[in-house]
């Protein structure tokens, strides 16, 4: 059986790896809109949410249309939401119909740098 003293010093462990786990967790990709491997009209605007509050400065993503005569990037402004967890992608130009893909990465409080991308295709 533990004292009273181990039995805190083992509490105040266990709390400080649990705080220390949650404050090293990876932002991670909630939602999309559009929606990945999805079909549409042409959207104003690609909306990525995420789990955790990113750091603008370090956060970024590429438009490129997938065409099968080869990928051409996609002119398009990239910003972060008022709350810190969106990242959205504004092409400067309506979207032309055929395949999209997203290349993304963000970066939050943790520093670690997360990426992915995701397709669409505009009818």
């Amino acid at each position: 059986m533990l004292s009273p003293s181990r039995l805190a010093r083992a509490c105040v462990a266990v709390g400080a790896a649990l705080i220390t786990t949650l404050a090293l967790a990876h932002p991670k990709l909630l939602s999309a809109n559009p929606a990945d491997k999805s079909t549409g009209p042409a959207p104003a605007q690609i909306a990525l949410h995420f789990s955790e509050k990113l750091v603008a400065q370090f956060c970024d993503a590429t438009l490129v249309m997938t065409a099968a005569s080869g990928p051409t990037n996609v002119a398009a402004k990239v910003a972060t939401s008022s709350d810190g967890r969106t990242l959205t992608i504004s092409p400067t130009q309506q979207l032309a119909a055929g395949p999209y893909r997203v290349d993304w990465h963000v970066v939050a409080a943790d520093t670690h740098r997360v990426a992915g991308n995701l397709t669409f295709q505009v009818k």
